[in-house]
């Protein structure tokens, strides 16, 4: 048999053996061995016969490595004596002491845990005593010292003798390392994760933490790193959430200056900003903070004006930030403190006796992580308790208790998942040849040990999906546990009390989210609510949270100094005093204001000229002031850089021009109708007297008579109709319907008639053939308008008047001189300015009056720097204002001394009454007269029939023989029956028997 080899021989052998994880020097030599031999040119039958040797033995080593491991070592790093260390501790005990226990996890291999104390505090101190300078050590883990691999020689060189170095080795917690751990369980501190994150991608073993919630630790960085606590994210999300439920809009951050609290904080700002909010300030402690750096910092803060504080720090069981707080008596009122996840943590590990220490607390609101309620967490507290009565130390259980007891349980399944499918866990040694042996150091770095399956480790760990005792164990796809949501705790009356939940797809609920998540609530439901938080000073209602700073600098308010319209604001030239209207509201406004606003007034100009008020609002912008107050319009040019109160007064764009009385006119009774309404009254008038005089000629002896007199009386009767009741009485019933519409009809266009004709005798007319903005823009006349108004920009940036035609005007008596003397006697043909000021200008002159509409709809309000507080409390207090009334007393105390200013509006051509508004009832007015005369007709029809029939009767019974009688003759005979009374046609059809009768 011949056998025919290539090089992908090679690639087999290589692929097979990293499929059976054979971790053997002697295997390694061998496949490459086979390499050499298939790359051979040569062709012998011994090579051939020593190649297929060696891909047999390979074989045989991978079914003698087909059966289960004995044990599997796992890792864990962290804090032995640290609050969340101790209760995490005896957690993981539990967790390989219950897996071990279950006959379904790991059948036949044991699960060993390696504990090591990561004991950074302690090294830490012991730097400290050996007098090392900052310099020296910059870092504060000396974990990143070995993943450095320096050597022992690099340590002894920084000035620690020999005996600290091989302690510090002695404890070192990398030497799990060496025993070969297929994943490691935290570390619970970020900036240690940084650190180990980076030697366990180097060794491709899965690093899971229960503790660690810096967010930079789900980057690409760390493909190794997998997080089974809620990613600090997810927690700034709910935080930002928090401060914007209850509509604070700056805050400020006290944090750790490490990386646990730097991107934290990080996280916190970019949550906020989408909200637009902010961190207004940030104030860092150091790692070793102590009383003396938190009185600092504190105090310091009392001169800003948020009084919302967020704390992001490590547990801390001596509440030190709170009890020197309380000290400075910055745990009152008007107070805020919300705090992170660290505080519930903190309070769950102090003992009976220590729960005085809740009294500094009183009204802080803070996150806890939200454990589900479910049968195995009843299971696993009942069993710590049970531990704690057999002499477990006085841990009170906290939510990274529970993430620490998930997170053995999530390694021990999926370790049991990959030993199912490889077989076997191995490792390689790290092939460096640049690592040196270190004599006297406890761990050789040369000896560090790769898992080969680490990566498939890491795929099975993210596909979990097991409910544990801190909820559903499921990841994401940033290697982070799905987040379960957040309790939101209220420390009040020495307790602690839950007052809502928090999660990402449903926000704040009093239900707890994974009872709404079933229900499909909506995050953005109207049903957002917590019960009552009591605050900081035991005051139930939610504090402001932004108060006037402390350092007693009064707000710097500018004012216009107006030479014109000074009713509105000025300052006064001899006592210097600033007065008029915007100055009463504003004062006015902060009665309503719940703290003391100490402030000056600057006032801008130079009094002769009015003020540019652009340039004012930018001095707000540029922090020359902290406010302008005045009569300011809200325009859009202004808002990009300032924020307005709410607004207090309208401040459209209008025209004035000059107006008079309408002229006597002999003819001015004609003006209410136009021509076709005059030819319908009377076409109408007339149709009315035909239509009554056919129908009262035969039963009405006052429409009988000689023609002439029957032809006054036709056309006079429904004219009659006008001034009193008509002479002749109606006694037909067609003729007394006609008369009811008829009578409808003339009382609705009487009083109409009366209406106009009132108006255009009263009406102002214009003296300029100006009707309002766009009549004004295409003629070619000069427009005035007031300095400093932005009525000059609108008019040449937004409606594109040439600037040449446009006329600074800067008081009423320039107003009331140009419009006199108009466009030809170098004047102008309007004026174009805000209502306010034409109101007040039009008090005093009556021979103007506006034309058209207001336009450029616009408002006045107090200008105050982007996202202040002050705005919004300010625009609270307007309000108010408006609420009450005291905003129209103000304005009626101002401008109405002498009666308030009407708008005197006019229009160039006096409303006339058109055909088409009453052409429904002239319709109906016809209808019935037409229906009428047709009933009419039928009836003369009917009788006239009669009639004719009575004829014939008596002819044929005379034997006399009717002679032919024409149509004409028949439509005579026919007029000639109507025109007879009605008594006489009676009288023909009754029967004649008295001459039949004998007696």
């Amino acid at each position: 048999m011949e056998y025919h080899l290539s090089s992908d021989t090679s690639e087999w052998v290589e692929l097979n053996a990293h499929k059976l994880h054979l971790n053997n020097f002697v295997l390694q030599a061998r496949v490459l061995t086979v390499k050499k031999l298939v790359t051979c040119n040569s062709g012998s039958s011994m090579r051939k016969f020593m190649i297929l040797h060696l891909v047999t033995w390979i074989w045989m080593c991978g079914l003698a490595h087909s059966t289960s491991p004995a044990s599997v070592n796992i890792g864990a790093i962290f804090a032995f004596d640290s609050i969340i260390g101790r209760v995490a501790k005896e957690a993981m005990e539990m967790a390989v002491s219950d897996v071990n226990e279950d006959p379904t996890v790991l059948k036949g291999t044991k699960l060993n845990l390696i504990m090591k104390d990561a004991m950074c505090n302690a090294f830490l101190g012991s730097i400290g005593g050996a007098n090392l300078e900052p310099h020296q050590f910059s870092c504060c883990c000396w974990s990143c010292k070995l993943l450095k691999f320096l050597p022992f020689s690099c340590f002894l060189s920084l000035g620690l003798n020999s005996d600290l170095v091989e302690a510090m080795h002695k404890h070192c917690p990398l030497d799990v390392l060496e025993k070969g751990v297929a994943a490691i369980i935290g570390p619970q501190s970020s900036a240690t994760a940084h650190t180990v994150s980076q030697i366990a991608d180097a060794l491709q073993v899965p690093l899971v933490s229960y503790a660690a919630t810096d967010p930079t630790l789900s980057s690409l960085q760390f493909p190794f790193f997998i997080r089974t606590t809620q990613n600090d994210l997810a927690q700034m999300t709910a935080m930002a959430d928090l401060i914007d439920f209850n509509g604070w809009k700056e805050v400020i951050v006290v944090f750790l200056d490490d990386d646990y609290g730097r991107n934290g904080v990080s996280a916190l700002s970019d949550e906020l900003e989408k909200r637009k909010l902010k961190i207004s300030y940030k104030l860092p402690l150091s790692i070793k903070f102590d009383q003396h750096e938190i009185t600092n910092i504190l105090n310091q803060s009392k001169l800003f004006g948020p009084r919302v504080y967020v704390v992001h720090v490590n547990p801390d069981p001596r509440l030190r930030i709170f009890s020197i707080a309380h000290k400075l008596q910055m745990m009152a009122k008007d107070y805020v403190w919300l705090v992170t996840d660290w505080l519930s943590v903190t309070l769950g590990s102090l003992s009976p006796v220590n729960q005085t220490s809740f009294n500094v607390l009183q009204g802080v609101v803070g996150l806890r992580q939200h454990i589900p309620d479910s049968r195995k967490r009843k299971a696993f507290v009942s069993q710590w308790i049970k531990r704690k009565k057999g002499g477990l130390p006085n841990n009170s259980l906290n939510s990274y208790g529970f993430s620490a007891y998930d997170t053995v349980w999530a390694v021990a399944l999926s370790i049991d998942k990959f030993i199912k499918e490889y077989n076997n866990i191995t490792f390689l040694l790290h092939d460096n040849s640049t690592l040196s042996h270190t004599e006297g150091m406890g761990i050789q770095l040369d000896k560090l040990k790769i898992f080969t399956g680490g990566s498939d480790l890491v795929n099975i760990l993210l596909k979990s999906n097991f409910t544990g005792v801190s909820g559903q164990v499921l990841f994401n796809s940033d290697r982070n546990i799905v987040s379960g949501g957040y309790d939101i705790i209220n420390v009040n009356q020495m307790g602690i009390t839950r007052v809502g939940f928090w999660s990402n797809y449903s926000g704040f609920s009093v239900v707890p989210p994974d009872a709404l998540k079933k229900k499909e609530h909506s995050r953005f439901s109207k049903d957002q609510k917590l019960d009552n938080i009591t605050w900081p000073g035991g005051k139930t209602d939610r504090p402001r949270g932004w108060v006037i700073a402390d350092n007693s600098k009064p707000l710097r308010i500018g004012v216009p100094k107006r030479a014109s319209f000074v009713e509105f604001v000025t300052e006064l030239p001899d006592s210097h005093k600033i007065q008029g209207y915007c100055i009463d509201v504003f004062k006015k406004a902060l009665e309503f204001i719940p703290y003391e606003v100490p402030f000056v007034f600057k006032p801008f100009g130079n009094g002769k000229a009015n003020p540019n008020y652009d340039a004012l609002v930018k001095m707000v912008a540029d922090n020359l002031y902290d406010a302008v107050v005045g009569d300011i319009a809200i325009v859009t040019n202004r808002t990009k850089i300032v924020d307005f109160s709410q607004p207090f007064a309208s401040s459209s764009l209008v025209i004035v021009a000059p107006i008079n009385k309408a002229g006597s006119s002999a003819w001015v009774f004609l003006q209410p109708f136009t021509a076709d309404m005059w030819c319908a009254t009377a076409a109408s008038f007339l149709v009315v007297g035909i239509v009554i005089w056919i129908l009262e000629h035969r039963v009405n002896n006052d429409f009988r008579g000689p023609p002439k007199k029957q032809l006054v009386t036709m056309l006079m009767f429904s004219l009659s109709t006008l001034f009193k009741k008509n002479q002749e009485d109606t006694v037909s019933s067609l003729s007394k319907m006609v008369m009811i519409v008829w009578l409808f009809l003339l009382m609705v266009i009487t009083a109409s008639y009366t209406a106009s004709l009132t108006s255009i005798l009263t009406v102002e007319q214009l003296s300029s053939p100006i009707t309002g903005i766009d009549s004004l823009i295409a003629s070619n006349w000069p427009i005035g308008y007031q300095v400093g108004s932005f009525a000059y920009s609108y008019l040449a940036d937004n409606l594109y008047v040439s600037k040449s035609r446009l006329v600074s005007l800067g008081s009423p008596e320039e107003y009331a001189l140009a419009l006199r003397k108009g466009p030809s006697g170098g004047g102008v043909a309007a004026i174009v300015d805000e209502l306010p000021y034409v109101e007040l200008f039009l008090s005093k002159e009556t021979d103007f009056g506006i034309i058209g509409r207001p336009f450029a709809r616009s408002s006045w309000g107090f200008a105050f720097q982007r996202e202040s507080p002050f705005a919004y409390d300010m625009s609270t207090a307007i309000l108010k204002l408006s609420e009450n009334g005291d905003l129209r007393k103000i304005h009626e105390q101002w401008f109405c001394k002498m009666g308030c200013p009407g708008q005197r509006t006019s229009n160039s051509k006096p409303a006339q009454l058109h055909l088409v508004s009453f052409w429904g009832l002239y319709l109906s007015c016809g209808v019935v007269s037409l229906a009428a005369l047709v009933l009419f007709l039928l009836r003369m029809i009917r009788q006239y029939a009669r009639f004719k029939q009575k004829q014939k009767d008596i002819a044929s019974s005379s034997s006399e023989q009717p002679s032919g009688i024409h149509c004409s003759q028949v439509v005579v005979n026919f007029f000639n029956f109507i025109d007879e009374k009605e008594e006489a046609i009676k009288k023909m059809f009754t029967p004649s028997d008295n001459h039949d009768n004998p007696n």
